[in-house]
């Protein structure tokens, strides 16, 4: 089997990233230790001339000054000298030169001499600070030194001048030793870069690669599989909402399957009914007016329940797609609510319910008047399947604090608080047998859920077992100074 390099896979990217940072570090390292190191130890040489030069400064004028001085010159391998503008010594930490009879500096050999000291003497005196240093070769020792001077004033407030001479020590050497030992560190280094990214990239891919192959199981339909959460947090936080997404794609496909299962239930029966009679008519009652017109009846009543069912479906997808417009509009709630209970009197005058309505007068909101109106008559249609079996509902309409809140109990059996957040979901049941609803057709509250939903209404169930269940909803109320 040819093994193949996938170049845009993390594992690559990783392994690849991590050869490139300990390139980089390499780079770094190499130009640290060879290409700048001249520049630096010159710079910390000069700045250790120019703390010295400070130092001897501040002592200057104190007693054992002379000892000071060569206590300097010796531990940081320096030559000292201080004159006066006339070239007379004053003091030395060694006398590479010497005086003429007169007391003055004559040169000599070494990295102070007469024309070195006479140079610096210029720099200095030109200086807008009193204060110079360059680097001069020194030929003895095939080198370069470092010389600084400065200019001083004495306790007598006469000018002298301050030299200091540091020789650079040659680092040709040192710098071929770390080449050579950089050599060995960089191959060191770039084949333990190779192993660790190799075994890294693949720790940090593999939690990934288990993710994918479990991905596959769920697209194949498999919602039972379980996605690993890992050593890592990122990849735990994206195996728990894959986890999470799994159980409500399983919910999902449950609540689709019962759907097919409730809606074909539906359509089955009031078909069956349909033809069974349509078949009756063709076949028995066609010649008795009498017999002929309830079968008749029996098909337009079927027929109606169908047309209900396959609007209530229409209805609940085009909202959950969001074609439906709703446009807003001020609504008198308290009319509509009595008008809407007017639909079930016909339940009223057959003396099989009680309706009970407490209803306050001119509550006004903002919404869609015949979206409302289906929200409401979905609501009482809901209490009217569920009641009890004194089959008594109540409506109550009335303000709280600055809400227009709606409600309509029922006297049943309640609902479990575990199953409550179920409810609006379409054709939920609870673990009672499916059957055809008194009023409506099974989709009413998840209906309602959604119509709410889109006017921002606040809405919920309170339920207890065996004593009912009250569903209601709060609307902002539409006071006389904003209508």
């Amino acid at each position: 089997m040819k093994w193949k390099i996938d170049f845009h896979s993390i594992k690559f990217k990783m392994w690849g990233y991590f050869i490139l940072f300990a390139a980089l570090i390499l780079i770094v390292l190499w130009l640290l230790q060879t290409v700048f190191l001249s520049s630096y130890y010159q710079n910390m040489k000069t700045r250790a001339i120019i703390e010295t030069a400070q130092k001897i400064i501040t002592e200057y004028g104190k007693e054992d000054f002379e000892n000071t001085l060569q206590q300097y010159s010796y531990k940081s391998n320096m030559v000292v000298l201080i004159t006066t503008t006339d070239d007379l010594i004053l003091y030395s930490s060694d006398m590479f030169g010497g005086m003429n009879s007169t007391g003055q500096f004559q040169g000599g050999r070494g990295m102070l001499t007469a024309a070195n000291v006479l140079t610096m003497k210029a720099k200095i005196l030109d200086s807008e600070y009193g204060e110079a240093y360059y680097k001069v070769p020194y030929k003895q020792m095939n080198s370069d030194f470092l010389l600084y001077g400065a200019l001083l004033q004495d306790s007598s407030e006469n000018y002298i001048l301050l030299y200091i001479a540091s020789p650079l020590d040659p680092i040709d050497s040192t710098i071929a030793i770390l080449k050579d030992q950089l050599v060995i560190v960089t191959i060191i280094l770039l084949l333990l870069a190779l192993v660790l990214a190799f075994f890294i990239s693949k720790r940090l891919a593999k939690p990934i690669e288990k993710l994918t192959s479990s991905a596959r199981e769920l697209a194949s339909g498999n919602y039972d599989v379980i996605f690993a959460r890992g050593n890592y947090s990122e990849i735990a936080e994206l195996a728990g909402t894959l986890n999470y997404a799994t159980r409500e794609l399983s919910k999902t496909d449950s609540l689709r399957k019962e759907l097919i299962a409730n809606v074909s239930h539906d359509l089955r029966t009031p078909l069956t009914m349909i033809k069974m009679y349509a078949e009756m008519v063709r076949d028995l009652s066609g010649n008795n007016p009498a017999k002929r017109n309830a079968h008749l009846n029996i098909i337009i009543d079927e027929t109606d329940r169908l047309s209900v069912l396959v609007n209530d479906i229409l209805d609940l997808s085009k909202i959950e797609a969001g074609t439906v417009q709703m446009p807003s509009a001020p609504i008198n709630i308290s009319e509509t609510v009595r008008r809407m209970l007017t639909r079930f009197e016909i339940l009223v005058q057959k003396g099989e319910y009680s309706f009970h309505l407490e209803c306050e007068n001119s509550l006004f909101v903002t919404g869609n008047e015949m979206r409302l109106e289906q929200v409401i008559y979905n609501l009482i249609s809901n209490a009217v399947n569920y009641t009890g079996d004194d089959k008594q509902v109540f409506v109550r309409l009335f303000r709280k604090d600055g809400k227009v809140r709606f409600e309509v109990t029922d006297t049943g059996k309640g609902i479990p608080p575990e199953k409550l957040a179920n409810i609006w979901e379409r054709y939920y049941r609870s673990e009672e047998t499916h059957k055809r609803a008194i009023v409506g057709t099974g989709l009413g509250l998840s209906i309602v859920r959604n119509i709410l939903t889109v006017h921002q209404a606040a809405y919920g169930a309170d339920s207890i077992v065996d004593q009912g269940s009250t569903f209601w909803f709060e609307l902002d109320e539409l006071t006389d100074d904003k209508k």
